[in-house]
């Protein structure tokens, strides 16, 4: 597709990633159920912007791969995921819905190591004389009150 950088190559893959545990297609299929099910349960208590790209993102990956796994051969829950994305400079094979699942999967420790809730507030910091400054949604920087 684009030269040396991004190529299709077709590939039926009945385990997870690098296609390990080919034998358990059925387990990914009811982990991704569940994974869905606490997604929608859980997406009610998100009020970050960043928190519901990293909840989507892994929404939308989890239920492309979940749609092979239960309608594609050789049956209902054991299905082959279909990739066909490969970088040469990687020694992967993947699709669409690995991807978002890899970005959520960045988003989330970027956002856990900077200390974002779910409601999109901070930490309690301290400025230079010690005093204690908190950040939250309506007290950032640029941010009209």
């Amino acid at each position: 597709m684009l030269g040396d950088l991004l190529q299709f190559q077709f590939v039926k893959n009945p385990g997870a990633a690098f296609s390990i545990g080919n034998a358990y297609t059925w387990i990914f299929s009811i982990l991704a159920s569940a994974v869905t099910v606490f997604i929608v349960w859980f997406a009610r208590r998100i009020r970050s912007l960043g928190w519901a790209i990293v909840f989507g993102l892994l929404l939308g990956g989890v239920l492309g791969n979940l749609t092979d796994r239960l309608f594609r051969e050789p049956g209902f829950g054991v299905g082959h995921v279909v990739d066909f994305l490969r970088i040469p400079l990687l020694p992967a094979i993947f699709n669409i819905a690995d991807t978002a699942i890899v970005v959520s999967m960045g988003l989330f420790l970027i956002l856990t190591l900077r200390g974002v809730g779910l409601d999109g507030s901070r930490p309690v910091r301290a400025d230079d004389d010690g005093a204690e400054l908190e950040e939250s949604p309506a007290t950032r920087p640029g941010e009209n009150s």
